[in-house]
Order: structure tokens, then sequence, then C-alpha cells
């Protein structure tokens, strides 16, 4: 069943990229909470995630590319069994063929982690690691962060997984902010700015690195506060302008976009009236 409506309280890296993206799609999937297909990709990138993290279940020898390969099938099963939403993926796969393209590419992503990384040397302080941090005047800071290393020493590496190529150097600011915003959660949580920050394509085969200072993290928390104002004003005056780029290909929510032709659904927050008038604002379509 669909969740009621409600206000944001909270940010995440990925909400914080839709409303810089789109902030119409940042309405669609936080306030009206629209369905979206499931995607191969994504999926994928969630199955490689799962098995990475649960190699480290193993004692350091054994954390080797065949055992990591062979988890594969059996995080397929257990993800299938969290997300029954996924089986319409592969509906239309009779014979299991693209299935089987599919946990292959899947399992060679896993192998190419190998050549970027020995897990036999590593020991994560955590995995899978939820934070969250709120900030004062602000809002609430919250996200999963895949890896987090700590040296002897106690300086902090946190570790990003993606399934994707490395982007180009003009386009790789979005996955660095999302570092740097758990950096960010880090600092405000521990005191600790972190060392490192470290996104590892899987795609490509390449591992970037950018070490932080406290004042790309004072930098971004202005952005966020910036950012929440933004997000607040919107929720309020119920005004969600769409920016097309071109991801919008890509968008579930063409339907519901004035840029193409669609009506967004009923605003379903209450919304502030003008001053002069008292007429609603921002409802971009008919009720």
């Amino acid at each position: 069943m669909p969740r009621p409506a409600a206000a944001p309280t909270s940010l995440s890296p990925s909400r914080a990229g839709d409303f810089m993206q789109c902030p119409l799609l940042y309405r669609f999937r936080v306030i009206d909470r629209l369905p979206e297909k499931p995607s191969e990709a994504a999926t994928r990138g969630t199955l490689v995630h799962a098995v990475l993290e649960r190699l480290f279940d193993a004692p350091a020898g054994e954390r080797t590319a065949p055992r990591a390969r062979a988890l594969v099938p059996g995080q397929w099963d257990r993800l299938r069994e969290s997300r029954p939403e996924l089986a319409e993926l592969f509906a239309d796969d009779p014979d299991g063929q693209r299935l089987a393209r599919w946990l292959g590419e899947a399992e060679r992503l896993v192998e190419r982690w190998f050549t970027l990384e020995d897990p036999t040397r590593l020991e994560p302080a955590e995995r899978e690691l939820f934070v969250e941090a709120e900030l004062e005047s602000g809002p609430r800071l919250r996200g999963i962060i895949d890896r987090v290393d700590v040296a002897p020493t106690g300086e902090v590496r946190i570790v990003d997984y993606k399934t994707g190529k490395a982007p180009r150097p003009e386009y790789a600011e979005g996955a660095l902010f999302q570092m740097k915003f758990y950096a960010l959660v880090v600092w405000r949580l521990k005191g600790v700015v972190p060392r490192r920050l470290q996104l590892v394509y899987l795609g490509s085969g390449e591992v970037r690195t950018y070490d932080p200072v406290l004042a790309d993290l004072e930098r971004v928390e202005r952005r966020l506060r910036a950012l929440w104002d933004a997000i607040c004003e919107a929720t309020e005056s119920g005004e969600w302008r769409p920016r097309p780029t071109k991801l919008c290909g890509w968008c579930d929510h063409q339907a519901h976009c004035p840029e193409f032709g669609g009506t967004p659904p009923p605003y379903p927050l209450p919304v502030r009236a003008w001053e002069s008038g008292g007429v609603p604002q921002g409802r971009m379509g008919a009720d």
C-alpha cells in the first residue's frame, strides 16, 4: 500500500541529488511517493553490493574471487525474497537466458573488484553503515556508507562501490558530493574528518580518491543548508519546477511531467497562500 504523503524531514545524498537534478523529480519521489519500476542496472548494483558486504563474513584467507562469484546466486535469491517486485524484471524471459547474462555481468563486476582491492588485507570497521546526524537549524542528514576502514592510527577511510564506469572529470562532482556528504555526517557524529574518500568503479576498473579537509565539509554543510531551505520553500508553496536535462529520457514519471505533456497529481500537502490574494501557489496542473 502506498504511504501517505508527508513533508520531508531528512535528506540523503540521493534525494539531495534528485532536487539538484530536478525539483519535480524530488517531489514525485519524496512527496507523492510515486512508484517506479525496478531497473536491471540498479538491481545489479544492489546485488553486487550485497555480495561484497557478505564476503567479509569469511576469514581473510577465504576471501577469494571464486568464493565471491559463488555468492551471487544466493544473494540474488535473498534479494528477490525481500523485494518481490523484482520478479517483474525477468517476467518476459521464460528460458532464463537474459537472467543468466545479467547474473554473469554481476559476477564479472564482483571479480573485477579483486583487481582493485585485496580483501585479504582489509578488515572493515563497518559495512553498510547507516549514519544520521542533525544539523543545527538544518535538516537531519542520513545515508548508508558501503564501507568504513579505520587505520591503527585512527585515520578513517570511507569507501563507496560503483558498478558503473567512472565519469569524465567534468561529470565527477555528483559522486564526490555524495562522499563529502558522508564525510560531513561522520565529522558531525565523531568529530573526525575522514582522511580519505574512495570511489571504486567496478564498471571501468578504476579507483578514485579524494582527501578532504575541514573547509570542504563546511562548504558542503552550507550547500546542504541552502538546499534544505529551497526544499522547505517548495514544500510550503507547492512550487516544484521541472528542470529538463538529458536524464529525462530515463525518468519513470514522464506521464506526470509538464515537460512531456503530462499533469502532476494533485499536490497532497497544504500550500501557503499568496499574501495578497489568498490564492494557493504552484499546483503545476489541474487538481
